[in-house]
């Protein structure tokens, strides 16, 4: 079986050209180039590069970042925001947006089948490559969270949880807009990614992170890891860690826009609103059903200023 058919219906002719500028060049080299020219610290050249960039993108909100001044394309990609931009739904059972993202693909797990987008399955085992956690989501819950380019591309804990071990699986880098995900079968199983098994002290539940990497920055940066995983990464693929995180804490960031998948044990339940095509923002309700904390967990970074929360 290919795994990029030739044509797709529906596709308007801008979507195949956009599809063929960015996956059929060079993806590797590409991404490895974007990479040092996003590095590169030029006030002037970084403003030069964001005002071509916001003639695509006319939902660039820079007016919301921290510190509004960049010296370089990677400082923009990966800007935090003011304060309180992002308050936190803390309702007791609910598992929050851990990033901005526009909703894919969601809903239950047939068994360990799902879908990238519609007529494009793939398992639960072609992605995560531990097939012990894998087998927890059988018909459970996922969530397909698509960062844009010109979004937030910070990423933080869904619930309060730790993390013991990153699995990084190296891989390609595809482009993962919606035109390629017609296009490209098990795209994500293709690309570059890392799982990250949340734990909190409830055994019969489970929930699991992954971001995929894309083209241009193919990058995720884990404050929790001391090396940024990347195209030049060459350590071990399972990485042990030990971090504490509380519900909203920054976990890390994309130095490009990507995505992260959700997934979640057959107890959750979708919120009101979590569909194909709506926008969620970092800290709003995306599932519900979560236990109550088993245990208290202390912050594994003490000096991190807190996210805002929003008690409701």
């Amino acid at each position: 079986m290919r795994s990029v058919k030739k044509a797709t219906p529906g596709l308007t002719t801008g979507e195949q050209l956009n599809f063929l500028l960015t996956n059929r060049l060079p993806r590797r080299w590409l991404t490895l180039f974007m990479g040092w020219f996003s590095r590169i610290e030029s006030p002037a050249l970084t403003r030069l590069s964001i005002a071509i960039w916001q003639c695509f993108c006319d939902d660039l909100r820079l007016q919301d970042a921290k510190n509004p001044r960049f010296k370089s394309l990677q400082e923009c990609f990966t800007r935090q925001l003011k304060p309180g931009l992002r308050p936190l739904d803390n309702r007791l059972g609910t598992v929050s947006s851990p990033c901005d993202a526009i909703v894919g693909a969601c809903g239950r797990i047939q068994d360990n089948r799902l879908f990238q987008a519609k007529g494009f399955p793939y398992t639960l085992e072609q992605l995560i490559p531990d097939t012990r956690l894998a087998a927890r989501y059988h018909n459970g819950q996922f969530v397909t969270l698509r960062l844009k380019s010109s979004m937030y591309h910070r990423f933080h804990a869904p619930v309060d949880c730790q993390v013991r071990r990153v699995n990084y699986v190296s891989g390609d880098t595809w482009n993962v807009n919606p035109i390629a995900l017609k296009k490209v079968e098990k795209l994500f199983c293709k690309n570059e990614r890392a799982v990250l098994e949340l734990e909190f002290g409830h055994p019969d539940y489970s929930l699991t992170l992954v971001p995929v990497a894309a083209i241009l920055v193919a990058s995720m940066k884990f404050h929790f890891l001391a090396e940024p995983l990347d195209l030049k990464y060459r350590g071990a693929n399972v990485i042990p860690c030990n971090a504490t995180l509380r519900k909203g804490q920054e976990m890390g960031y994309f130095q490009h826009g990507s995505t992260i998948l959700v997934f979640a044990s057959e107890q959750y339940q979708l919120c009101p609103g979590i569909v194909e095509g709506q926008p969620v923002r970092m800290g709003e309700a995306l599932l519900s059903g979560h236990p109550l904390p088993a245990r208290p967990l202390h912050d594994f970074n003490q000096s991190e200023e807190p996210t805002t929360t929003l008690d409701v």
